[in-house]
């Protein structure tokens, strides 16, 4: 399977971050569409309908968390992946309620993000 046409949505409030991992993704080839909170996040989802969704969990206007719910609530069954700096269990609780995955940022490199991004995709 390939990349080309995959659509990932990223919702991240740290900006450099946000463009850093933009431009990784779409070097792989996949098509990323992107939002700084939550509100703008989830109405970016129900537009493109992505293929998988890369979360920050603490953002402004509306969490992760209270966002993926939205998600399931709009029908939007992409996998959902929280990134975020927590490490404490009962945010990987909540988190993983409604989510695929669980990647702590301080954790993991770009590369790593990839590869479990093509890994919730079945992309081998």
């Amino acid at each position: 399977m390939t990349t080309k046409n995959k659509k990932i949505l990223i919702v991240e409030d740290s900006k450099s971050y946000l463009l850093v991992l933009s431009q990784v993704l779409e070097k792989e080839g996949f098509v990323v569409f992107s939002a700084e909170d939550g509100e703008k996040g989830l109405t970016l989802a129900k537009k493109e309908n992505p293929d998988l969704v890369l979360l920050d969990i603490t953002m402004p206007k509306m969490d992760g968390i209270t966002m993926s719910k939205k998600l399931k609530e709009a029908g939007i069954q992409a996998p959902i992946i929280f990134l975020t700096n927590m490490s404490d269990l009962k945010h990987i609780s909540d988190a993983t309620e409604t989510a695929s995955d669980y990647i702590i940022k301080a954790d993991i490199n770009m590369e790593g993000i990839v590869a479990r991004v093509k890994e919730r995709l079945n992309l081998k």
